[in-house]
């Protein structure tokens, strides 16, 4: 019976560090995916339950082809893995197909970042790609 017990006891130890990150940089992915903002393709129906729902929401008026835009993903892609951002829905609005969203929205440029906590529009940003700035337009929605 001894026996058994040590035998389950390493296998218990053993599973339990194959889901430990083995390195910082791990880690540091694993963390991110713990803590990282919910990130959705913009539908009116999606949107309307994260503002029902009193989120913090972050719409991201985004063009493939938008350097801009390419930048901004760059700072926004390392900004909402932080843990203050865990609850913040990040909506993705193509510029190119989503002319509706963008009706709705009275967005007139790509590189658009609008922040809403709920329903009440907080604060806009068109072509930013300070990281600096960026943050303090997600911090208004904390």
């Amino acid at each position: 019976m001894t026996q058994f017990r040590a035998l389950v006891a390493v296998l218990v130890a053993v599973i339990l560090i194959g889901a430990v990150p083995a390195s910082a940089d791990d880690w540091d992915d694993f963390a991110a995916e713990a803590f990282a903002a919910d990130w959705k393709d913009f539908t009116p129906e999606a949107f309307a339950a994260a503002q029902r729902e009193d989120k913090p929401i972050l719409i991201d008026v985004t063009a493939t082809w938008c350097s801009v835009c390419r930048a901004q993903h760059q700072v926004l892609d390392q900004l909402v893995k932080e843990p203050k951002y865990r609850n913040l829905v990040v909506f993705k609005v193509d510029f190119d197909t989503q002319k509706d969203a963008l009706r709705a929205l009275n967005v007139q440029k790509q590189s658009t970042l609008i922040v809403f906590m709920g329903d009440k529009e907080i604060d806009l940003s068109v072509g930013d790609t300070s990281q600096f700035s960026i943050e303090g337009l997600l911090d208004k929605t904390l």
